[in-house]
């Protein structure tokens, strides 16, 4: 049986440190106010903004996140020659998200439960999907994406 590596602290820590100092970049040319947390969960390192008004840098559902996400992801992906796995948060946007996606994720899988039927939801991020998916999956059901980006969304089945 093949052992799984245990994610490298400094390498995650680095790309955080990377990630930090390019969004500061961003929050100084932008006008923006807002402190920068780093954090490393599990495989990933965690940059979050933290601040008032910051709205602009969300977005409408999310977008503007997204966006500056991946922008961070290219200037880690830069600097180190890795692909990285950062997740970028701005006024706790996605830790909101994540309580209400579970939520739908339970009411939609209760709603399957009861009814049978397969349920599909709105189009949603792959960030979105998975909270969707991890959800449906501990209230037992199962759940698949269908659709191309930016139009993929989950599907609920009663099993």
């Amino acid at each position: 049986m093949a052992e799984t590596a245990a994610p490298d602290i400094e390498a995650l820590e680095q790309e955080g440190d990377i990630a930090a100092d390019y969004i500061e970049g961003l929050l100084d040319i932008a006008d923006f106010d807002g402190d920068i947390d780093l954090d490393v969960e599990g495989e990933r390192a965690m940059v979050s903004v933290v601040g008032d008004d910051l709205d602009d840098l969300v977005g409408q559902r999310g977008e503007v996140l997204e966006a500056l996400q991946e922008l961070t992801r290219l200037a880690v992906h830069r600097q180190t020659g890795n692909r990285t796995r950062l997740m970028l948060d701005v006024g706790g946007y996605r830790e909101r998200r994540r309580a209400e996606l579970t939520k739908l994720g339970t009411e939609v899988s209760e709603e399957v439960k009861r009814t049978g039927k397969p349920k599909p939801l709105a189009p949603m991020t792959p960030f979105e999907r998975k909270i969707v998916h991890d959800a449906i999956a501990a209230a037992g059901l199962r759940s698949e994406s269908e659709g191309e980006e930016p139009e993929r969304f989950v599907v609920a089945y009663a099993s």
